[in-house]
């Protein structure tokens, strides 16, 4: 592939654009552009006006550092309206002497997608995890392998419409046009994890500000994803709250002086604030360290919940990988490590070039994976309403990983 990819997040805290350059499959980040995010609430719209603003300063940043007028935009998508299941197709083989045809898989996962849905929510991703052929399961790629039934398990994830209306809307205000949506917790880790944590079981973990996205991976495939109601921000207002004084300075001291390990802290050591009263106090960085230890622990406690609710508790050898603005917190593997009781790092996106000191950091993760994305086959899949020549094209994808 060759051209031009574009990224969008749209989260709580900050608003970013990410332009990518795409020369015989390597991707360069040549565009860089960032906003304070506005019109935004725990990853969803609440203000499409704010929001437009927010979005046209960050991609006209990243059209002036790209140098290219953007136009179709991979869109991330977050917030508590999204949920996910997993469901099973299965079609008779059509063919039996060609063998499975992409007709097939397609019919397949037709069939995986047909679950009851109400009418205000939507298919978002269609993911297939595993086939199976006859009794031969954990087929990976199932063309041309012969046979008289192919069934697919798949995970499939799903939105509140009007929830996508709103992201939409704002995009088209500003005159892009939405190429693809891509749940943040996926494309981060498209963009943080190695095919072998994949294969052997993992969890990313995006501590966003107004969210934590998870997603579960299990034989190179995602099995789990959720949104939770929680993050960064709620460490923020906690200290907001706490010491009476503005968000944004409660931001700046989160950032400065924050810390999860109380017991590692000097308890004599102490720092001046000026609050709401115009009073200055002296805050004891321990007493702080308290605080934001109390919110990272139930934090973590959610995304332990979240794991149990999944069926995959103790079945991810490959520990739990953090990503997102929230990892970059003093402390953060340590309390993780604590509450999990698994392996656990800190990961920024892997393998960049180009305007690579901009973005080096976990904040940037969702965007670097946005463009990931957009390069791989998983936009291959597409649920029924998303879909143009899905067939001929899943049958073109799937023909070029046969040998010639």
């Amino acid at each position: 592939m060759q051209g031009i990819v574009f990224g969008l997040e749209i989260g709580s805290t900050k608003i970013c654009a990410l332009v990518g350059e795409v020369r015989n499959g390597d991707l360069r980040i040549i565009g860089v552009g960032q906003a304070p995010s506005r019109g935004v609430s725990k990853g969803m719209i609440v203000d499409v006006m704010q929001a437009s603003v927010a979005i046209s300063q960050a991609v006209e940043q990243a059209e002036q550092t790209s140098g290219y007028d953007l136009n179709r935009v991979v869109l991330s998508v977050a917030g508590e309206h999204v949920h996910s299941l997993n469901n099973s197709g299965a079609v008779a083989i059509s063919n039996k002497n060609e063998g499975v045809t992409g007709e097939d898989i397609a019919r397949a996962l037709e069939t995986a997608q047909a679950i009851p849905l109400p009418h205000n929510r939507q298919i978002l991703h269609l993911l297939p995890r595993a086939y199976a052929i006859d009794s031969q399961e954990k087929v990976s790629t199932p063309l041309g392998m012969h046979g008289f039934r192919l069934e697919v398990e798949a995970h499939i994830v799903t939105a509140a419409t009007p929830a996508i209306q709103n992201l939409t809307k704002c995009i088209k205000m500003v005159d892009l046009e939405v190429e693809e949506l891509v749940l943040n917790s996926l494309a981060s880790g498209e963009a943080v994890l190695t095919r072998a944590e994949k294969e052997m079981g993992v969890m990313v973990a995006d501590l966003g500000g107004g969210t934590t996205d998870i997603a579960l991976y299990s034989d190179g495939a995602a099995w789990y994803t959720k949104t939770l109601p929680i993050g960064g921000s709620h460490i923020t207002n906690d200290i907001a709250i706490g010491l009476r004084v503005p968000f944004e300075m409660a931001e700046d001291i989160k950032l400065k002086y924050g810390d999860c390990r109380p017991a590692q802290i000097n308890p004599t050591a102490v720092f001046s604030v000026e609050q709401f009263s115009d009073e200055k106090i002296q805050v004891g960085r321990q007493d702080l360290a308290y605080v934001i230890e109390a919110r990272a622990e139930e934090m973590f406690n959610l995304i332990m919940d979240a794991v149990k609710e999944s069926g995959y508790t103790g079945l991810l050898p490959a520990g739990i990988v953090l990503t997102g603005g929230g990892a970059q917190l003093k402390g953060i593997v340590q309390v993780a490590n604590k509450i999990m009781g698994l392996p656990v790092r800190v990961a920024a996106p892997r393998n960049l070039e180009g305007l690579v000191d901009a973005i080096n950091s976990p904040a940037y993760a969702t965007n670097v994976g946005l463009l990931r994305w957009a390069l791989s086959e998983h936009n291959v899949y597409r649920p029924s309403e998303q879909r143009s020549e899905w067939g001929n094209r899943l049958t073109g994808f799937l023909r070029s990983l046969l040998p010639g």
